[in-house]
């Protein structure tokens, strides 16, 4: 398969990669490697590859949602990524997570259909799990670093703004701590093709006891810089 949106040569994708959403993050996150190159600007899927602590690591925009991330990945794949990390945002359902916290999804729930149909066909929906080896490596940089993190299940949703007060208690009480729109399809992805996947969240917001209000973008800037050396090293480690 030929890349059509990460038109990044053979050699330019490390094996180890880093993912998020937003590709400022992507940009503020290639300034901690060292010797950051440029191996992607097509379609806004902003891609660096540069090195930590001498271990090869690529940072890599998704856009929104599991179409455009499965687009990715596939793409990253064939390059010859094989270990992720999303290193992204979510709103909180559990009460326990305040904004700025950090939750280290060990699965994802999502709703059925859509992309998820045509992947994995009609049958019964099953939650999707972090690799856990990948995982523990996260969590064990993230307490020698002493960020407040949670682990626990989150939902993938399709529909940011779908997402209403009885959404977020329905959620919750199914079991799911927090609400993002990627880690479904990238854990799924990731076991069907024989890659290592987890994800580190930024709870932006409480959707059960604040009423959805939102960090800053300067808040949000300060967590991710707080963040990332905590993936790094976990991600240079697995």
């Amino acid at each position: 398969m030929e890349p059509h949106h990460i038109l990044a040569k053979e050699g330019d994708i490390a094996e180890r990669v880093i993912l998020a959403g937003d590709s400022g993050r992507v940009r503020k996150i290639a300034g901690y490697l060292d010797n950051p190159r440029r191996v992607n600007t097509h379609r806004g899927l902003l891609s660096y590859t540069g090195t930590y602590n001498g271990i090869e690591i690529s940072i890599v925009t998704h856009g929104m949602g599991a179409p455009s991330t499965a687009i990715v990945l596939e793409e990253l794949g064939h390059l010859g990524a094989k270990k992720f990390v999303r290193f992204g945002t979510a709103g909180a359902l559990a009460p326990n997570i305040n904004s700025g916290d950090y939750v280290i999804a060990s699965s994802a729930s999502h709703p059925p259909g859509g992309i998820y149909t045509q992947y994995f066909g009609d049958g019964p929906g099953h939650d999707a799990d972090a690799d856990p080896e990948l995982t523990q490596h996260l969590q064990k940089s993230f307490s020698e670093a002493g960020l407040r993190f949670h682990g626990g299940r989150v939902f993938s949703s399709d529909a940011l703004y779908a997402e209403s007060p009885d959404f977020a208690k329905k959620q919750h009480a199914l079991g799911d701590v927090a609400v993002e729109m990627e880690c479904a399809i990238l854990y799924k992805l990731s076991r069907l093709r024989g890659w290592k996947s987890s994800a580190v969240l930024m709870a932006v917001n409480n959707l059960n006891n604040d009423h959805g209000a939102w960090m800053s973008k300067r808040q949000i800037s300060r967590k991710t810089g707080e963040g990332v050396r905590a993936i790094l090293d976990g991600l240079s480690k697995a």
